[in-house]
Order: structure tokens, then C-alpha cells, then sequence
């Protein structure tokens, strides 16, 4: 599904924030990602999403050579894969309802074949009492669980989420952990980048660990 060969990354002039990483996620895989605050999790995320490329090294995603395909090939993969942004990305002129179906009303679908699935996910997040509500008047948790609710609903082959958890309540995060899981179980392959060890201990698998620009699988935590 994904294989990055020696991918290095630097900003600028500045040292490189990822060096000689090698990573294959295999189809249905689960992955936390960890690691230090500017170690490059979020940089990782971004790689595989194909909205940056690396400085050297190739980056494979469902096959093909994500460094050399055309931009319109590039926005065809992009539709494969979910992702969870820190700075939520939510549309300001779209109801909380509309930014959830945004997704499937981008790939053509008509919204008599999910209307009900949006209204009963946000309901699922806690946002039943928010769906016609704008982000402008959303807290910072409800526009988490929003963007967590578009990148799920059109049931991706990969999820990529950066720290999905982090402006909600440890309740809503074990939801939301269940919702991941249970995504995984359909065949999403997932990767969390998170600092959350309560929560990454609530489903132990090894994890990918980012340190001084290096990629390692690390133990299960336990």
C-alpha cells in the first residue's frame, strides 16, 4: 500500500527532519506514531498524504511512484486516503454536516445514498446537536471530532490522523480510538501520530517511533 525508500527531508537549508527512513505499511496495518514534539510526525503525515514530497528518496502509494505522477493522478490517490489535520482544515462557509459529506459529494455521490450515514456519524462523535452549526461557533473538540468524522465517512484504504485525541476528553478518545478500531477491522490501514501512551495502550501494537530523523518500530507498550 505505502513504501518510502531512503526518504530524507529538510526545510530550506535547515538539517534534515527525516533521514533514510524505510516504512511499508501493508493493507489493513494499525500504527501509532510517536515520538518527541519536532521530531517530524507531522511531517511523516504529510509525506504519505503526497502534499509535500521528500528532498531525496521515493515514496510509493498504492503502487505508484507518488514523486513523479501527475498532479491530477496525485488528487485521484488523494480521494483513497483520510486524514485528520492538528488545525482541523474545516470550511468555514459549510455547516458541520456539509464539511462531513464533503468527501463523498466531491467523488459525485448523491446525498439520498448518505445523508443518513453523515447524521448518524456525527451523532456517533456527539455532534447531533451541532450538525447545521458553522465551525466559527464550534469549540475545539467538537471541530476535532467534526474533521475526524469527514476523514472516516467515505471509509478509506488509509486513515492518517495527527493527533486526533488531543482537544477531547479521555471518554471521547477511547470513542474515538473504538471508531478507529473498528475502521481498521473493515480493512482501513491506520496510522495515529499521537503523545497519548494511555491511549495507545488501549490497543497494543508495535509502534513507529521518530527520534533525531530516524524511523524504528518500537516495542508494544506495556
Amino acid at each position: 500500500m505505502i513504501r518510502l525508500e531512503n526518504v530524507a527531508l529538510r526545510y530550506g537549508r535547515g538539517p534534515e527532519i527525516l533521514q533514510s527512513v524505510n516504512l511499508h505499511i501493508r493493507p489493513g496495518s494499525f500504527h501509532f506514531l510517536t515520538g518527541p514534539s519536532g521530531a517530524g510526525k507531522t511531517s511523516l503525515l504529510r509525506l504519505l498524504f503526497m502534499s509535500m514530497h521528500p528532498t531525496t528518496g521515493i515514496i510509493y502509494v498504492f503502487g505508484q511512484n507518488a514523486t513523479r505522477i501527475s498532479p491530477g493522478k496525485r488528487a485521484q490517490l488523494r480521494r483513497r486516503v483520510g486524514i485528520v489535520f492538528q488545525d482541523f482544515r474545516l470550511l468555514d462557509h459549510l455547516t458541520t454536516w456539509e464539511n462531513v459529506a464533503l468527501p463523498l459529494r466531491v467523488i459525485g455521490k448523491r446525498i439520498s445514498d448518505y445523508k443518513e450515514d453523515v447524521t448518524d456519524l456525527l451523532q456517533w462523535v456527539g455532534l447531533g446537536d451541532r450538525m447545521y452549526s458553522f465551525p466559527s461557533i464550534l469549540s475545539g473538540g467538537e471541530k476535532q471530532r467534526a474533521a475526524i468524522a469527514r476523514a472516516v465517512i467515505g471509509k478509506p484504504e488509509l486513515l492518517l490522523a495527527d493527533e486526533p485525541t488531543g482537544n477531547v476528553d479521555p471518554q471521547m478518545a477511547r470513542r474515538l480510538l473504538r471508531l478507529f478500531i473498528e475502521l481498521n477491522r473493515l480493512g482501513t490501514s491506520v496510522i495515529i501520530a499521537t503523545h497519548d501512551y494511555e491511549l495507545m495502550k488501549q490497543f497494543n501494537t508495535p509502534r513507529l517511533e521518530l527520534q533525531d530523523g530516524k524511523l524504528q518500530i518500537a516495542d508494544k507498550l506495556r
